[in-house]
């Protein structure tokens, strides 16, 4: 190791215990939005039915899947073009970043929004819902202007306000549950639950809106904000990084929301209750460790800033292993506990869910072994291979979905699930092992600057 590497891997573990502070942050918020989110599926199953449940999951999902594919992940751009110079006190050039943003997350909301609505009669039937529930639908599409939050969020966590998205965790879910149990008491039915979700949505994104904007005020770089001039001046490469990183996290949904449409499509809306069930246990159970991800995003981007690049191979590596532990935990609690804890919350009922519910488990656990090779590759500049990996993995995963559920169920959906988090996994790795070798080989080029009076740190 020469003296600069040294030097630029100094200091990491302070920043690893930043970053697992921040986590800490963010998992008491998650975590009783985990349990409160829980409670809300075991009201709606006991209220509805695992038919009319598996509607609404369809409808949300659809909802869910516009927004994620039209959503620019603009908060990864206000990281990764605002870190520098808000560091270096450039406001000007601060507010352009979150000008370039906004106006990317005002559009992808108006798109959703119109898609949705549209898409709510022309695939009634096919997607699940009837003719008949298509009008219901179609007004709950309205939450996916709130659903898009990329920039305020962007901006708490380059502010390092992750308390105050732990809050909003914690709203969103509460609000969820109290509306929910409303819903259940008065008989609202399917539109009574989807009115109690979209209140829950606007509620909780008044509040982080309304905090990224007081925490911009209180620092003094909301004056002198302009709509005007053009839009990404002064960012070169800004719209490549900006679709590179959407289509990154929208082919996301081809794991997520595109698989529970599927399961509805091919299989019904009972089925899809069970598999909408069985994520959101895995959800819950992968919670701790995936929060690690919005607390590295942020370390990652300063580090970049500061061209850091041995501290950032190491810090990946670090939390790497920390994750790998807790997701080996994970995988043995949810063999042993999830079934019964299944059965018990939901109802008889939903035990024919638990099967693939260890193997949803198993997918998310694979993911969080592999929780930072997507942040590293994206803040070193390469969100075109992990869209890539995505892309290849995703279309191979879709394109294998309606035999797998046709010849095997759910189970069979679960086990491809688990094995394009593997594939994911695998990919991602491979590309950041190609561009370690190639920085090694410059660095081996590249002569050795003159070593520190102190010696290696």
């Amino acid at each position: 190791m020469t003296a600069s590497q040294a030097e630029q891997i100094a200091g990491v573990r302070p920043i690893l215990m930043r970053v697992l502070a921040n986590a800490g942050r963010l998992l008491g918020g998650r975590t009783i939005n985990a349990l409160l989110g829980l409670a809300t599926m075991a009201i709606a199953a006991r209220a509805l039915g695992a038919p009319t449940l598996g509607v609404l999951v369809l409808i949300q999902a659809f909802v869910a899947f516009l927004a994620d594919v039209v959503e620019f992940q603009s908060w990864q751009t206000v990281l990764h073009y605002g870190s520098r110079p808000l560091a270096e006190g450039r406001k000007a050039d601060f507010q352009r970043v979150v000008r370039f943003s906004l106006t990317l997350d005002i559009v992808s909301a108006l798109v959703a929004v119109s898609v949705g609505v549209l898409g709510s009669f022309l695939f009634a039937g096919r997607l699940g819902w009837s003719e008949a529930e298509a009008p219901i639908a179609a007004l709950f599409m309205l939450t996916a202007v709130f659903t898009v939050s990329a920039t305020p969020t962007g901006l708490l966590r380059l502010f390092d306000r992750f308390d105050v998205m732990a809050r909003q965790a914690v709203l969103i879910a509460l609000i969820r549950l109290v509306a929910s149990a409303m819903a259940w008491v008065l008989g609202g039915g399917l539109p009574g639950f989807l009115l109690a979700y979209f209140v829950a949505t606007l509620g909780s994104w008044c509040y982080l809106a309304g905090s990224a904007y007081a925490e911009l005020k209180r620092r003094g770089l909301t004056e002198g904000f302009s709509w005007r001039g053009p839009l990404a001046a002064g960012m070169p490469g800004i719209w490549r990084f900006a679709w590179n990183t959407n289509l990154a996290a929208g082919l996301d949904v081809l794991f997520t929301h595109v698989a529970t449409l599927m399961v509805g499509a091919i299989a019904g809306p009972t089925q899809a209750a069970f598999w909408r069930v069985g994520r959101q246990v895995a959800d819950a159970m992968a919670k701790p460790a995936k929060l690690l991800t919005p607390a590295l995003y942020p370390e990652l981007a300063r580090l970049r800033a500061d061209e850091r690049m041995h501290a950032m191979w190491r810090l990946a590596r670090n939390v790497g292993l920390l994750t790998g532990g807790v997701g080996a935990l994970l995988l043995l609690v949810t063999t042993v506990a999830g079934p019964p804890l299944l059965s018990a919350v939901l109802g008889k009922e939903f035990a024919p869910a638990a099967d693939a519910m260890t193997w949803q488990v198993a997918a998310a656990v694979i993911g969080i072994c592999a929780l930072p090779l997507e942040p590293l590759l994206i803040s070193l500049g390469k969100p075109g291979r992990a869209v890539w990996v995505r892309l290849a993995v995703g279309i191979a995963f879709v394109a294998a979905l309606p035999f797998l559920i046709s010849r095997f169920g759910l189970i069979g959906a679960g086990a491809g699930l688990a094995a394009a988090a593997g594939a994911l996994a695998l990919g991602m790795l491979w590309f950041i092992l190609r561009e370690n070798g190639n920085r090694r080989a410059a660095d081996a080029r590249a002569p050795d600057p003159p070593e520190s009076p102190k010696g290696d740190l």
